[in-house]
């Protein structure tokens, strides 16, 4: 049976007090998706313990659904550090987005590790909206970006400009990929959009997480 690790941000507050947090959503449609599949997952936060959610998006159903799951929600509220971890369990990494991810995920050398090792033994490597982020300073051994070169996609300036955000993030993650080398790609806002490269997978907004589940699935059963 595959197993994915589900890595999300412990980061809520900004300076200011912007709350970010996890977008549930993105970890919801795609457990419930994998679930269905037969696959087990598991979360780790660079903090481990609860993960932080702004109560707005709580308000949706299928959210709700997963947090009253007797395994999902409990695992999400009680996530594992990353020292927790134990790569060899793990066919496949995601990263569901949600603002906080561009704060703590880019800089934690612990899960970038993590990471690197699920791609280098020939594990998936996912991410949806600003979970991309999290990619973004993973190294291979070789001393190069995973992202460098693969075709990609992740939150896109003009969606970022459209919500208002642009100006409270640490970083524009569109731009941030393509300094890293990445051959970024993306289309209308708000639309479904997955981009696969080998084993690399990724989407670029909300309505893109059931496609990248799905692309996921089938990248599991090839393994």
């Amino acid at each position: 049976m595959s197993k994915v690790l589900f890595a999300v941000t412990s980061h809520f507050k900004d300076k200011d007090g912007w709350e970010s947090g996890c977008y549930v959503l993105e970890v919801a449609v795609p457990y419930f998706y994998l679930l269905k599949n037969g696959i087990e997952m598991d979360f780790v936060s660079p903090k481990g313990g609860a993960v932080p959610v702004k109560k707005l998006d709580l308000d949706d159903a299928k959210v709700k659904s997963f947090l009253v799951d007797k395994k999902g929600g409990e695992k999400f509220r009680n996530s594992y550090s990353p020292q927790d971890i134990n790569v060899d369990d793990y066919d496949a990494i995601y990263f569901p987005g949600g603002f906080g991810v561009m704060f703590d995920l880019p800089d934690n050398k612990n899960i970038a590790e993590i990471t690197r090792k699920i791609y280098e033994k020939g594990g998936v490597v996912c991410s949806v909206c600003h979970g991309g982020g999290g990619l973004l300073n993973v190294k291979l051994s070789d001393g190069s970006f995973l992202v460098e070169g693969k075709n990609i996609t992740a939150f896109s300036n003009n969606e970022e400009e459209a919500l208002g955000t642009e100006s409270k993030l640490p970083f524009l993650l569109e731009t941030s990929l393509k300094d890293r080398g990445a051959n970024y790609s993306s289309v209308a806002n708000w639309q479904e959009y997955v981009v696969v490269d080998g084993r690399l997978i990724t989407g670029q907004n909300p309505a893109s997480d059931l496609l990248m589940a799905k692309e996921l699935v089938k990248a599991l059963n090839k393994l």
